[in-house]
């Protein structure tokens, strides 16, 4: 299976996605399509043994549309072709309008109050024919494509209708019987395609987020290549370039820094406001700004394979995946257009034969229930809200990968935290030095971290690290011996010393009576307890554990208190487990679970399906647990395993993010139904009213060009209420 991502123009509403969608899912090959209208785009996965990508492509040609392939990490295709539709859309509204003002002041001004204008009608209908026909084919083509699928579209309405008033006119121009409305078709036209540049602003605002990660990548770069520093584009640049970065620079691709210090912005791309401190050995992320400090590294990541890439493609994807919500919008665009045709239909026969108000009032009010009925408000509804909302994640180093993953969080009633590299840091820490008295607590670190120097232990690195920290001297160590299960022993200056546990204690017959009680508190908390002694009796005791993280607390509390039960989850013993837990204010705790065995305790609380399950872990050893969850939040600073696992990947790795990314669920489907409760509730009133339910009894009708407007202005509002989001605090 193959996945392909398109840019697809011509589409005019909601209708126009569904359309293409259904055209391309006929096709042999093709398992899965995702048309977007909001984003003009396209994924389409296939069986490249059965399907070719030029199928593709020509199947939604013959449905009316064209359609190119763009390529990850390249995103000038892209934008050109929003710059391009959006320029497109604008010169050919400045063109109906060219047209259809005059229109406008003849027809609705001078006429109206009674100056005469030779061959008025005549004139109106050649400055009204070019709008129909030339400006109004793209709705002709598009009513067409529609038609050849058994479908409707805003096309179809909009064709029908000012075809109407069109004809008419002519008609009436023909027989001289006077009435002509050509006024009305050229400024419907108009106001509809002044309604789609203003969307299309909108819409292009909706993308804010994408757009500044696809800006990050500088164009050019200095690299190191037979000794010489040469200026290349980055697209030239190939796996194991060295790379030269200057104060002030943006970093071209991921590399790894092979010579020099500095601290590096990577706000845009983790969220992360404060610079990050980069020697020797670190890695670092094309797009992101060097502060200061000029360095070298060595490229490891470069074109669709950067971080910054695989970013854009997951937000990109995100985009474009629906939110089960979505299907309620589909389903009743679906029959929506043929439903309006209908109604209009019923209007004008009732008009006409029941109240006998004459054809041309009969053909106006049916008219404007065609014009006003446009599905494009309920089709923007969900996908500008998932749009803002994903590019909000984004910015605050959130990346959610669908509109389904979005949906689903709001809905979460447990979540399940790993506990190591979760909650806790992963590093054992030393966090206790106790002495017995005879020598001092930075004598004993001095001794203990000497020992460990040579030592492959998990816990001498942090005792090493302490000491460094400490900014402690270490002595030359003679004779080391590790002792499995017990510890180790060396000499230091003539002397031997001990560093382990009881039972090398006991081995070395040495009493551990007055150090007891303090071991039993320091292992209730969860802490791994080191016996310092010489051949003689005990010296003192460092304790090391794997300390929770500055955020867990925090971010524990934060979930409690936007209703969520919380759990971690771990394989260590129950004391350790329950120990952790105390700490961060998590109260439920399943303990001495092997990772393979988590995705069933995971299956427990889903209860068939009864709860939403979330589970946060690092995206490694809790991948089927992740999978098994229905939402997997990754922790990972942007790894590329945390990024493939989980439906949320927190790229600031930091556990506060968890409750945020809740909050930015609520808030989206908030919007989604705030959205799609004023588009279905425009529209139940909106046609009653152009078919003239209240012209008996208070008067009103509603001409084909304020529900025109009236159109126009409903799509814009649903895209600008999605971008108020933007204002939210999470």
């Amino acid at each position: 299976m193959k996945k392909v991502t398109m840019q697809v123009s011509g589409m005019h509403c909601a209708s126009c996605a569904l359309i293409i969608n259904k055209a391309l899912i006929k096709k042999e090959g093709v398992k899965e399509t995702n048309v977007n209208f909001s984003t003009s785009k396209a994924m389409v996965t296939y069986d490249e043994k059965k399907v070719k990508e030029s199928t593709i492509i020509e199947t939604i040609k013959n449905t009316g549309y064209t359609a190119m392939i763009l390529t990850p990490g390249n995103n000038s295709k892209e934008a050109e072709f929003s710059k391009n539709e959006l320029n497109h859309i604008k010169k050919t509204f400045f063109l109906s309008l060219a047209f259809t003002l005059p229109i406008f002041v003849i027809g609705m001004i001078l006429m109206p109050i009674g100056i005469e204008i030779p061959y008025a009608e005549l004139i109106l209908f050649l400055l009204a024919t070019p709008v129909q026909f030339v400006v109004g084919k793209q709705f002709y083509l598009g009513a067409w494509s529609a038609l050849k699928n058994k479908a409707g579209s805003m096309d179809t309405l909009i064709a029908i209708g000012t075809s109407a008033a069109y004809a008419i006119s002519v008609y009436s121009l023909i027989s001289g019987t006077g009435g002509q409305y050509f006024e009305t078709s050229a400024i419907l036209i108009t106001l509809v395609l002044l309604g789609k540049w203003l969307e299309q602003i909108a819409k292009n605002k909706t993308n804010d987020a994408i757009k500044k990660l696809m800006n990050l990548t500088p164009k050019t770069a200095t690299v190191l290549r037979n000794g010489k520093e040469i200026e290349l584009t980055v697209d030239s640049i190939i796996l194991g370039d060295i790379i030269i970065v200057k104060p002030g620079e943006k970093i071209p691709v991921d590399g790894i820094i092979i010579e020099g210090y500095t601290s590096i912005d990577e706000s845009m791309i983790t969220g992360e406001s404060m610079p990050v401190e980069k020697k020797k050995g670190n890695e670092v992320i094309g797009g992101t700004i060097n502060k200061n400090g000029t360095f070298k590294f060595k490229a490891t990541k470069i074109g669709e394979n950067t971080t910054l890439a695989h970013i854009i493609k997951l937000i990109d994807e995100a985009q474009s995946r629906k939110a089960p919500i979505q299907r309620y919008a589909d389903t009743i665009s679906g029959f929506f257009v043929p439903t309006v045709i209908v109604i209009a239909i019923g209007t004008f026969l009732t008009w006409y034969f029941v109240f006998e108000m004459g054809f041309s009032f009969s053909i106006l009010t049916s008219v404007a229930v065609l014009v006003i009925a446009c599905p494009c408000a309920l089709g923007l509804a969900t996908p500008t809200s998932i749009m803002v909302g994903t590019g909000m994640g984004a910015k605050h180093g959130i990346l959610i990968k669908g509109g389904d993953a979005l949906e689903t969080a709001h809905k979460l009633k447990y979540i399940i935290f790993d506990k190591t590299g979760t909650i806790t840091k992963g590093i054992p820490e030393v966090t206790n030095i106790i002495t017995t008295g005879r020598i001092s607590e930075n004598k004993i670190l001095k001794i203990a971290a000497s020992l460990e120097k040579t030592s492959e232990h998990p816990l001498a690195d942090a005792i090493v690290e302490k000491a460094k920290q400490e900014k402690i001297k270490l002595e030359s160590v003679k004779h080391f011996k590790a002792i499995p299960g017990h510890g180790i022993e060396a000499e230091i200056k003539g002397k031997k010393y001990f560093l382990g546990n009881t039972k090398l204690m006991q081995r070395e017959s040495i009493t551990i009576t007055n150090i007891k009680t303090q071991m039993e508190i320091l292992e209730a908390e969860g802490k791994t307890v080191m016996i310092l002694s010489n051949t003689k009796q005990i010296l003192g005791m460092i304790a090391a554990a794997d300390a929770i993280k500055d955020t867990s607390k925090e971010a524990v509390a934060a979930l409690e208190k936007l209703g969520l039960e919380v759990y971690m989850i771990t394989g260590d013993n129950k004391r350790t487990a329950h120990a952790i837990a105390t700490q961060a204010g998590i109260k439920n705790v399943f303990a001495e679970v092997l990772p393979q065995d988590k995705a069933e305790y995971v299956k427990k609380l889903q209860e068939n399906g009864k709860y939403k399950v979330a589970m946060v872990g690092d995206g490694i050893n809790d991948s089927p647990a992740l999978a098994q969850a229905d939402i997997g939040i990754a922790m990972g600073s942007g790894t590329d395993v945390a990024m493939e696992t989980g439906n949320i990947v927190l790229m600031q790795n930091n556990l506060k993010d968890v409750a945020k990314a809740i909050k930015l669920s609520k808030i989206t489907i908030r919007k989604i139904k705030q959205n799609m409760f004023w588009a279905l509730f425009y529209n139940v009133v909106g046609i009653p009213v152009a078919a003239g339910v209240l012209y008996f009894s208070f008067g009103i009708l509603l001409s084909p060009i304020i529900a025109g407007g009236a159109m126009a202005l409903s799509s814009v509002s649903v895209v600008t209420n999605a971008l108020l989001m933007k204002r939210k605090k999470l």
